[in-house]
């Protein structure tokens, strides 16, 4: 079962995504934060990390930029989803490291679709 970490500051977004996972067959972890899913990914590995762009303490490019920059996920893929669109984010995003960027809101499918690619 591949393991999965998702990070997003809106409770109810976790846990749709986490729903969406896990009839998947991901196993999921979660985290309210950047801060938070930065100390999850520091004593875990995951297959895959999806992580939301705008949250306090430490946002989406941030994680994206220390968990490349660590042993652990240096190549680990790195879902962003947000509701930003513009090109220059993204630019932001793929220059941090990101594997992929998905514009909310997500189909489910759309969602399992680009992590079963990223974690092949």
């Amino acid at each position: 079962m591949p393991t999965s970490l998702v990070v997003d500051d809106q409770r109810a977004i976790r846990n749709m995504f986490k729903s969406i996972l896990e009839s998947g067959g991901f196993d999921v972890t979660l985290a309210e934060d950047g801060k938070d899913g930065w100390t999850k990914a520091s004593i875990k590995d995951f297959d895959v990390i999806v992580t939301d762009l705008n949250m306090p303490n430490v946002d989406g490019i941030q994680l994206t930029k220390r968990l490349r920059a660590s042993k652990r996920h240096k190549y680990t893929p790195i879902l962003i989803i947000s509701t930003v669109s513009n090109g220059s984010k993204k630019q932001l995003g793929r220059d941090a490291g990101a594997s992929g960027w998905i514009v909310k809101p997500v189909n489910g499918d759309e969602l399992l679709s680009a992590l079963r690619k990223l974690c092949s």
